[in-house]
């Protein structure tokens, strides 16, 4: 009885160890397997120390897109309102990509912990927009507020342009 019970410990051990290997030969199957356990209630079996490691990068790379689309949005909001020798040129363009990246922020914050996420950085993205801005457009970074000019809420209006 007691080497059945190793004999099976060993073999739930081995099924672990097999998952983490495939975890890096083959993503994609490891991803399926992982997720068959899951729904049969393997819970024991599970490479846990990967699949915490993708679901913390999951999260993570999901706040990056929310901080990276915020910062493109608000870029674009200080070029449309401040690059004012280029807006005759470009003023349509800019406001084009304003509701592309504000299209990509709707569909981020079907979470609200996404969207509680981005109104939480509005000074660091602002900060990172308004020194990207000054880069590309040659406008001195005096020409742009202390704080930034528009609220979380204009931000993502797609009715809102700077005048």
């Amino acid at each position: 009885m007691i080497n059945n019970k190793s004999a099976a410990q060993s073999q739930k051990s081995m099924q672990v160890e097999e998952l983490k290997q495939l975890y890096d030969q083959d993503f994609v199957l490891w991803i399926e397997r992982t997720t068959e356990q899951i729904r049969s209630g393997e819970m024991k079996n599970l490479d846990w120390e990967h699949l915490l490691t993708e679901i913390e990068d999951w999260g993570r790379e999901q706040r990056n897109q929310v901080e990276s689309y915020l910062i493109q949005t608000v870029k674009h909001l200080l070029m449309y309102q401040y690059w004012l020798t280029e807006k005759g040129n470009c003023g349509q363009g800019l406001a084009d990509e304003i509701d592309n990246f504000r299209l990509e922020l709707e569909i981020l914050f079907q979470s609200k912990t996404l969207y509680n996420y981005g109104a939480s950085r509005l000074d660091i993205i602002y900060n990172k927009a308004k020194r990207s801005v000054s880069k590309k457009t040659g406008l001195s970074l005096d020409t742009f507020p202390q704080v930034c000019p528009y609220t979380f809420a204009e931000i993502i209006d797609f009715d809102f342009l700077p005048v």
